[in-house]
């Protein structure tokens, strides 16, 4: 579709003016074109800004599609832009980046009619988010195992972890991690057969965002961690909910994934 040409703005509706005036109708198609716009010899240009209004909003539907590619696959595409539709003009853009957009999008899902008999659908497109978010994130030296291993084993309780800046978790209610997987990638999807809820640790070693599933109370371990509370007290209330939790083996798994970028303890 051809861009719009020869559309102007009257020059004096500048600032908030121009932002309630021209901003606001460009997603939403039930209002009139803002009288500021004009085309050639002052004459309206509705139709020119109507194309300049679908324009903006395929190009928020297309930007959602690229972050949320599993939950595109999940729904199918017609499903999926008529939802994006949707949050799009609920929720315009707030950044100039459009890789910043779509951070409502799971929220969005979680409250859209039509997607409630896939409860899970929101807590993929969580991770996706998380994913996207990972990979943007500030970049870091991940700790190592040897860092840890340096603490004196008298003080290990009361290290505290500082998390990656593209360290995320993501707690569900279902099996979102496994879904999430066998949807990002192009290959056939087979019969899901779990049910039981997953977390996902989100990670970015050596500039590669990585997805794992976390054990049951691992999630609770390393979100305590990563909040700052001292290792003791975060694999205290790990354990009192999963009493099998194997927590050196958590922490070396996150360790590995480079999930925390330093430790300190006292004295």
């Amino acid at each position: 579709m051809q861009a719009p040409d020869k559309m102007s703005i009257a020059p004096n509706d500048a600032g908030s003016g121009y932002a309630a005036g021209f901003v606001q109708p460009l997603l939403d198609p039930e209002r009139r074109t803002p009288m500021l716009v004009s085309g050639p010899n002052g004459k309206a240009a509705v139709k020119r800004f109507n194309v300049y209004r679908n324009n903006v909003t395929v190009s928020l539907i297309e930007a959602l599609a690229a972050t949320f590619p599993a939950t595109e696959r999940i729904t199918g595409e017609s499903f999926f832009r008529a939802m994006a539709r949707f949050h799009v003009r609920e929720t315009p853009p707030t950044s100039p980046l459009l890789f910043e957009y779509g951070r409502d999008f799971p929220d969005f899902i979680a409250r859209y009619d039509y997607a409630q008999s896939m409860p899970w659908l929101a807590d993929v497109a969580r991770i996706e988010r998380a994913w996207l978010d990972a990979y943007h994130a500030a970049d870091a030296p991940a700790l190592t195992p040897d860092a840890l291993a340096a603490i004196p084993a008298d003080r290990l309780g009361a290290a505290v972890f500082t998390g990656h800046p593209a360290t995320r978790i993501v707690r569900s209610a279902y099996p979102a991690v496994t879904i999430f997987a066998a949807n990002r990638t192009s290959a056939p999807v087979g019969r899901i057969e779990t049910s039981a809820p997953e977390s996902a640790l989100i990670t970015r070693p050596e500039l590669e965002v990585a997805v794992r599933h976390l054990a049951p109370g691992a999630d609770i371990l390393l979100d305590r961690l990563l909040s700052g509370v001292p290792l003791a007290a975060a694999a205290t209330e790990a354990t009192n909910h999963c009493p099998t939790l194997d927590l050196a083996s958590v922490i070396a798994t996150a360790l590995k994934a480079g999930a925390f970028s330093a430790i300190h303890h006292g004295g």
